[in-house]
C-alpha cells in the first residue's frame, strides 16, 4: 500500500512532468510558428539584397563600358 508521502511523490512527479512536457511542446510550436518564419524572411531578404547589389554592379559596369 502506498503511503501518504508516496502519493505526494507520485502526484508531484506527474504535475512536474506535465509542465515539463508542456514547455517542450510550447517551445517546439514557437520554433515552428515564430522563429522559422522569421529566419526564412531574413534569409529571403538577404538573398534579394544580394541579387539587387549584383544587378546594380552589372548595370554600373555596363554604363562604364558604354562611355
Amino acid at each position: 500500500m502506498v503511503t501518504t508521502m508516496g502519493w505526494f511523490y507520485l502526484v508531484g512527479g506527474t504535475v512536474l512532468f506535465f509542465f515539463w512536457a508542456y514547455g517542450i511542446v510550447s517551445f517546439a510550436l514557437d520554433c515552428k510558428n515564430k522563429f522559422l518564419p522569421a529566419a526564412r524572411t531574413w534569409l529571403a531578404n538577404r538573398r534579394r539584397a544580394k541579387r539587387e547589389a549584383e544587378r546594380e554592379s552589372e548595370r554600373e559596369e555596363t554604363e562604364r563600358q558604354l562611355y
